[in-house]
């Protein structure tokens, strides 16, 4: 009986003793494959290298087809500090044109990351450089390079729109597990707005190297390897060449340009100057160039089409002679008075004859006529009081998309303002302002601001007699060979269809009635439709604003452009407005101003 109890005993020895072995195994396993994840040490003396395969992203093409964003192959030199084996740095770092001191600093950061896990060393080593360090490499244990791909622009054009990418933050990391250490993000442009179309899906190889860091081969045949899957192309609105056209009659200027088709709320172009060649933001000279671009006292990398905010001046007209149509305040034959320059409380910018009805109001761009129009909206008897008539004013404002933003997939905007009534309460008391107060809103002054965004989606608004949809870059993705157009909201303001109408004409008569602020520039053979701006600037000169849209009966471009600091509206905005709606009308065309 003892003895028999003694070989029980003994069982359960031996079985706790292979029970634990196996837990070391296990756990050493465990160590091996998951927490020193990137590189194994085999039986045969070879490591296992875990190389992300990264995807190249999607193409980026222009509404016609136009190639404008494609991928070109680069390789980062990576280091997993751990297997790093005092390497000859002097040679080395002639290899990457780094000097001893970089080296070292590169090292130390990359050991503060991690000892087993691999980072970036260099980023962005060029097909050049390539193959000249992969020769060397097997001298540097340690070290071995990952290839990926960098964006690369053959039109040195639209880079506000277009964007650039870099490396992922620990922000974005921490914001979206997909993302790790050395991973490229867009930061800007349709390549953040559209990163999850464009960046496609990441692979996995696993390799097997000797001691000399050179590859032997794919472990287990690269049964546990996984292909990387490119990104999805994008057609985006952008004409190239219409853009090109835009950016070339703004060189030496600051200001922009956007041009939307007025069915569809597509931009045909968007440009923002002064603007910087993208291929600047790609490479190992990304930083640098971002550095010297964001110091640079003409704010290049700053998008002025989309942040930029003015005062929308006379053409804010447009807006007033609406809203007074439908609140039914004027009618379009109704006439006020205009006693020119001498006019109070609002004087004119000219001398003209008067009185005036609506449409003539709008080819001669007469102040006091939309003083009297404001006037008439806001002292309104049926509203019972001055901010009732003011909160309903507003509403219309809003439903132009005037002092909001759109949120379509132009990331980076900003509303412009149109002032709250709590805003007048505080600064001259409640229930104490009255239209005389606020006279200045009447002709786009004061306190209302506006992006040239905006104002081209006021022009395609009046194109389309009163809806938009809203303007958006994406048109259509490409996958498997199968286009699928992305679709965006259409939106309806508060004016009737038929009050837009005389509006219509009176921008018509800018550029064909015998006193329209634009008739210098009208063409035989298209029918335009404008409207001038001169805001007035604190700062230095007034700023020169222009919207049109044309052909005036079937509308295909809406525009707005603005001019800082170069005087009256019809001086520099109204003909660079209409060489882009002919350039994108007629195609190639010679100036009739040459």
């Amino acid at each position: 009986m003892v003895q028999k109890k003694i070989f029980e005993n003994r069982k359960f020895v031996v079985s706790a003793i292979v029970i634990a072995a196996g837990l070391i195994f296990v756990l050493r396993l465990f160590y091996v494959q998951l927490i020193n994840e990137k590189y194994v040490l085999s039986a045969t003396n070879n490591v296992l290298r875990y190389e992300v395969q990264y995807p190249a992203r999607g193409l980026v093409l222009d509404r016609n087809g136009e190639l404008l964003v494609y991928n070109e192959a680069a390789y980062d030199l990576m280091v997993v500090p751990r297997l790093v084996k005092n390497p000859d740095t002097t040679e080395f770092c002639s290899l990457l044109d780094l000097s001893c001191e970089e080296f070292r600093k590169r090292l130390q950061k990359a050991r503060s990351y991690s000892m087993h896990k691999p980072s970036i060393f260099v980023e962005q080593v060029s097909k050049e450089q390539y193959g000249f360090i992969e020769e060397r490499l097997y001298k540097y244990p340690g070290f071995f390079v990952q290839s990926r791909t960098l964006r690369k622009y053959p039109r040195p054009s639209a880079a506000h729109t277009l964007g650039y990418i870099g490396e992922v933050s620990p922000a974005e990391i921490e914001a979206n597990p997909y993302y790790k250490s050395a991973d490229y993000i867009g930061k800007s442009g349709i390549e953040k707005s559209y990163e999850s179309t464009l960046r496609g899906k990441k692979g996995l190889r696993i390799s097997m190297v000797d001691v000399f860091n050179r590859v032997k081969g794919r472990y287990m045949e690269g049964r546990y390897d996984s292909a990387s899957i490119a990104g999805t192309d994008l057609y985006i609105t952008i004409d190239a060449n219409l853009q090109a056209y835009g950016e070339q009659l703004m060189a030496n200027k600051k200001g922009s340009i956007v041009a939307i088709e007025p069915a569809t709320g597509e931009i045909l172009a968007l440009i923002s100057s002064p603007s910087y060649d993208p291929n600047l933001l790609i490479g190992r000279v990304r930083s640098k160039n971002y550095n010297l671009l964001s110091t640079d006292t003409l704010v290049p990398l700053f998008n002025r089409a989309l942040l930029a905010m003015y005062p929308p001046g006379s053409t804010f007209k447009l807006v007033d002679a609406l809203v007074g149509l439908q609140e039914g305040v004027i009618s379009p034959s109704t006439e006020f008075q205009c006693a020119g320059v001498g006019a109070l409380p609002i004087r004119c910018s000219h001398n003209h004859y008067s009185p005036l009805q609506l449409i003539e109001s709008i080819e001669q761009s007469c102040n006091p006529y939309y003083w009297s129009v404001f006037k008439a909206i806001i002292d309104n008897p049926a509203y019972g009081s001055t901010r009732r008539a003011y909160e309903k004013w507003r509403q219309y404002l809003l439903a132009f998309n005037l002092g909001k933003t759109f949120n379509t997939d132009l990331l980076v905007e900003r509303g412009g303002n149109v002032p709250e009534p709590e805003y007048y309460d505080k600064y001259f008391g409640k229930n104490v302002w009255r239209s005389m107060t606020i006279r200045s809103l009447s002709i786009g002054q004061g306190e209302l601001l506006v992006t040239p965004l905006q104002l081209a989606n006021l022009s395609a608004i009046i194109a389309n007699r009163g809806f938009y949809y809203d303007p958006h870059i994406g048109k259509a993705i490409v996958k498997n060979g199968v286009r699928t157009p992305l679709e965006f909201i259409r939106h309806n303001t508060m004016v009737e269809p038929r009050h837009f109408e005389p509006v219509a004409e009176g921008m018509r008569r800018v550029y064909a009635g015998s006193h329209g602020t634009a008739r210098y520039y009208a063409h035989d053979s298209i029918t335009m439709g404008g409207k001038t701006g001169t805001v007035q600037n604190p700062h230095g000169e007034n700023h020169s604003i222009f919207i049109a849209f044309a052909p005036v009966e079937n509308p295909k471009i809406a525009i707005a452009v603005v001019v800082e600091n170069a005087g009256y509206g019809s001086t520099y905005a109204a003909p660079i407005a209409t060489l882009m709606m002919m350039k994108y009308l007629l195609g190639d065309f010679k100036s009739p101003w040459c």
